[in-house]
């Protein structure tokens, strides 16, 4: 099942599921035991498997270790941590002759509209590395995607995350992640004119923002801005898009019509 995106306690936070032929004990070692996790999360991790225990990660090629905190341990029931200040929360229920695994990963750091814009990344990874915990559940190999870009332009498209917006003095504002993408790179990748800027956050990797004093036409030129846009994250990942059809074109038109003022 696809990601959602929701909002909680006025934070973004995403929700995802799985429905696995296997039984609450199996799916709660595959989430806690270190040796298991290594087949599947993103990071190498240890963890004291306590209440307020320590939690540590480890990423490929980084010597240095981020720790988080321990929230909740409930086998085979519940497993919540705290990461970088975002809550991630692994529930585990059974159902039939299997389980659903229900996981939550709640943004809590920042901005809430700029942490809202890392979820189409951050949803594509969380896909794949369920869709990975399940091959290893499983006995099967699994073999990592290729094609990210598509994966989070979906993403971006689905949640909404890609729409520009008219701020109350008029000034139009476009702002898109572009995930851990070098700084240098990108601004190769910009048009030679005014507006745009290239912001990078430790924490948050690499987006790129877009602002002009609206036009005549406000609509079209959001329109505009926005197929601009995609082009530009497709290019960051070396894809270069077609131009968007007359349909996607009218489409956005109509959505900017019906809603031009988000700021």
């Amino acid at each position: 099942m696809p990601a959602k995106l929701l909002t909680a306690d006025d934070r973004p936070a995403l929700r995802l599921e799985r429905r696995l032929k296997h039984a609450p004990e199996k799916v709660w070692r595959a989430i806690t035991d270190p040796g298991e996790l290594e087949h599947w999360f993103p990071a190498k991790v240890d963890v004291e498997l306590r209440d307020g225990g320590a939690i540590r990660f480890t990423f490929p090629g980084d010597d240095k270790a981020t720790t988080g905190k321990v929230v909740t341990v409930d086998p085979p029931r519940e497993f919540t941590f705290v990461w970088n200040d975002d809550t991630l929360r692994w529930l585990i229920t059974p159902d039939g002759d299997g389980s659903l695994l229900e996981f939550t990963h709640t943004f809590g750091r920042g901005d809430p509209a700029i942490a809202r814009l890392a979820a189409g990344r951050t949803a594509s990874g969380w896909d794949v590395c369920l869709d990975a915990l399940d091959a290893r559940l499983s006995g099967r190999n699994f073999e990592q995607p290729k094609d990210w870009h598509a994966r989070m332009a979906s993403y971006v498209e689905e949640f909404g995350l890609g729409f520009g917006e008219v701020l109350p003095d008029g000034t139009i504002r476009f702002r898109r992640d572009l995930v851990w993408k070098p700084v240098d790179e990108v601004r190769a990748l910009l048009p030679d004119e005014p507006g745009w800027h290239v912001l990078q956050d430790p924490l948050e990797g690499t987006r790129v923002e877009f602002t002009e004093p609206a036009p005549d036409d406000v609509v079209a030129e959001l329109a505009r801005r926005h197929e601009q846009l995609d082009k530009l994250f497709a290019a960051t990942h070396g894809v270069d898009l077609p131009d968007w059809t007359h349909e996607r074109v009218e489409a956005a038109k109509k959505h900017y019509a019906e809603r031009p003022t988000q700021g």
